[in-house]
């Protein structure tokens, strides 16, 4: 797994994704096992985006469903969630804190 994460974060910074963090989410209570996030220049980039990775991740990665809207891209992987988003769209949603905040529960839960 570790080496499909590496390949799509590697993919995002090649093509100039910004502040990209993954997250491990494997046994936790989350419906993915890893997520990424990413954020883009603008929303033609964002768009850009989507399109460098299913040129470099296709055949190896089968794409189950992709959300589009100009300032944030959803890209199911079924294990895998990617999200692109533009640097406004990332600020208003804060995915970061709600997956940081999820893995932190679910592991003081666990000790």
């Amino acid at each position: 797994m570790n080496d499909r994460i590496k390949k799509i974060i590697d993919a995002l910074d090649k093509h100039k994704a910004e502040a990209i963090e993954s997250f491990d989410l494997k046994g936790k209570d989350y419906f993915v096992d890893y997520a990424i996030i990413a954020s883009s220049l603008g929303q033609k980039h964002t768009n850009a985006l989507l399109d460098h990775l299913k040129t470099e991740l296709k055949p190896a990665e089968k794409f189950h469903y992709v959300e589009e809207s100009g300032d944030w891209v959803v890209i199911d992987l079924g294990d895998i969630l990617i999200h692109i988003m533009t640097p406004e769209y990332r600020v208003k949603y804060d995915m970061e804190s709600f997956l940081t905040a999820l893995a932190d529960d679910i592991e003081t839960n666990q000790e």
